[in-house]
């Protein structure tokens, strides 16, 4: 199948699942574009090793005109892979700075939609969002994510929502305890599960490694057959017999 022209602009490509993801797709050899904002910490040793790995790197502030640099940047598909935590929040707060879901995960998320919407149909979106965005009740995090899949449903942007479960690996620098502690134990009752016979769950809520989501984000992101449909963690793994939306 003939891949989607332009580059891949990953926005969040400092993170577990973005740099995996930059690393992915440039074993490829597909373009890519790693934005990294400026004053981010750690800035010149991600654009050192994105620059080494063949991508380009794209220091664009926020707030700025995105869409510009899209049409600049040659960019045909950008991967939304924007998210903070509450620890990053709180450091944030004692910077005198405001980062929050509401900022990052909406905020920063919906300059890529909004952008990408102004170029459509050269620009499509493949948004990150997390299994329970449909029931988000009042959990922010979801929130954040349910709102901004239902403006992509709403809109004209060529998009794809991936939903995955736990997202966790030895590999992971940022320290989430809670969050890795549950997934052990989550796959610990699913592996129990499939031992009798239900290894359908093990696939659905299973966790995956950065690597693992990467190879999948860039199996979907260098073609739109799947684009329009929301895709959960066991759709993600059987990816390769999903017959395309009609």
């Amino acid at each position: 199948m003939r891949a989607r022209p332009g580059a891949h602009f990953i926005a969040g490509a400092t993170g577990y699942v973005g740099s995996a993801l930059v690393r992915e797709l440039r074993r490829r050899g597909a373009p890519v574009v790693a934005h990294v904002r400026p004053g981010s910490s750690g800035a010149e040793r991600w654009i050192e090793r994105f620059e080494a790995e063949g991508a380009l790197v794209d220091r664009s502030p926020w707030g700025g005109d995105m869409a510009a640099v899209f049409s600049r940047r040659g960019v045909g598909t950008v991967y939304a892979l924007l998210g903070t935590t509450r620890a990053r929040g709180a450091a944030a707060r004692r910077e005198g700075r405001e980062e929050n879901y509401e900022t990052v995960d909406y905020g920063l998320t919906m300059e890529l939609v909004r952008a990408a919407e102004s170029r459509v149909p050269d620009v499509r979106v493949l948004y990150l969002s997390s299994m329970g965005a449909d029931r988000p009740g009042r959990n922010a995090y979801l929130s954040a994510r349910a709102r901004v899949e239902a403006y992509l449903h709403g809109s004209r942007v060529p998009h794809l929502v991936v939903r995955p479960a736990f997202i966790t690996g030895p590999n992971r620098v940022e320290s989430r305890p809670l969050e890795r502690s549950a997934s052990v134990v989550v796959d610990g009752v699913l592996a129990v599960a499939a031992a009798f016979g239900a290894s359908g769950l093990r696939a659905r809520y299973g966790s995956m490694t950065n690597d693992e989501l990467a190879e999948a984000l860039a199996d979907l992101g260098e073609h739109g057959e799947f684009d329009g449909r929301v895709l959960d963690p066991g759709a993600l793994r059987a990816r390769a017999t999903l017959e395309p939306r009609s």
